[in-house]
């Protein structure tokens, strides 16, 4: 778990630093919140089906999602399993049961709910995991998802990462309840708070959590408490709304990278020998990734119009010709090669 921390915090200091260099287009960062990725992940089984939000890249990673994947999808490269129709950062693998990510905030939350109803009507023994921020928890779709879970008693975990803000909007000047945990016992539905940045919290409540919703069939509320370290995205300065020391306080003396490291050295888990290794080759596999990302072909043109129809009708072949002569009547706007 540690290393899987260690791992996202890696990544995303160094693709946030390639959106910087102008080598992609956009990132969102996991900054202060790895302990509820990699410990949650780590508490579910790998048949439970995942839909995140935008700060679950861990998630993907602990199952086995890689590194060079996640670049790959960042680049919108050929590898990309999303054949580069994706913002950076909206990751998804059917093979590692996670719903692709959908920018619209809370979608996933009402999606969850009958993705669950569908597991109990198979009779599965899994149950849905639905992450969001407690920005998410302020959109409809967040009431209407509990609610059905609720009324139809579906096996779902909502994980609500409280992290104090909603893009620039605090949690003060969202909701007037105490926290998310409360609306969940609005719908009666079994909710808990939980330390967000102990890694051993989380995936303990998160261990109970599974057992509860698969055994008594019935939905739960995890509210995680933590802090966004980093901005909301590469568009945000966060400094505008905060202040720095804040930032810094949570960054350092409120790690959970920090204190999850401090809690396995302590029981002879770890060392500075162990950690000096494990950061040189983390930061090689990851800058050996962009590496590779970056210079691979883009995919072709034709995936604009591929897996929508079995047979492409004719308003798709027309919009392919149309958006191949402008490509042909501007070569200088529109570089191709053979490849497109």
């Amino acid at each position: 778990m540690y290393s899987a921390m260690v791992t996202l915090k890696t990544m995303d200091t160094f693709l946030y630093e390639a959106q910087r260099q102008g080598r992609i287009s956009f990132y969102m960062t996991s900054f202060g919140e790895e302990a509820i990725n990699i410990a949650s992940a780590a508490a579910l089984s790998p048949h439970d089906i995942v839909l995140p939000q935008y700060r679950e890249a861990g998630v993907l990673l602990w199952r086995g999602f890689t590194v060079q994947e996640c670049t790959n999808q960042c680049f919108g490269n050929e590898d990309d399993e999303g054949k580069g129709r994706q913002m950076p950062v909206h990751y998804g693998s059917k093979k590692h049961n996670v719903i692709t990510i959908s920018s619209p905030l809370a979608t996933q939350i009402s999606q969850a709910a009958g993705v669950a109803y569908s597991l109990k009507m198979d009779k599965s023994d899994a149950c849905a995991v639905a992450f969001t921020g407690d920005g998410g928890t302020s959109e409809g779709d967040f009431h209407a998802g509990l609610n059905f879970a609720a009324v139809m008693e579906a096996p779902v975990i909502f994980i609500c990462r409280n992290n104090g803000w909603a893009i620039s909007t605090p949690v003060h000047e969202q909701f007037r309840s105490d926290g998310v945990v409360a609306k969940g016992i609005g719908y009666g539905i079994r909710s808990i708070r939980v330390d967000g940045n102990d890694a051993i919290a989380v995936y303990s409540a998160i261990r109970a959590a599974r057992n509860m919703a698969i055994s008594e069939e019935r939905p739960i509320l995890v509210e995680a408490m933590t802090y966004r370290v980093g901005h909301h995205s590469t568009s945000d300065d966060s400094t505008k709304y905060r202040p720095m020391n804040e930032i810094e306080y949570w960054k350092t003396a409120r790690s959970p990278i920090a204190r999850f490291r401090k809690y396995i050295q302590r029981n002879g888990w770890w060392s500075d020998d162990k950690e000096s290794e494990l950061c040189r080759n983390v930061k090689k596999q990851v800058l050996q990734a962009i590496k590779t990302a970056e210079g691979m072909e883009k995919p072709q043109l034709i995936e604009l119009f591929t897996d929508v129809y079995e047979q492409m009708p004719p308003n798709l072949h027309e919009q392919e010709r149309s958006i191949r002569d402008t490509i042909k009547k501007h070569p200088k706007d529109y570089p191709i090669d053979a490849h497109v």
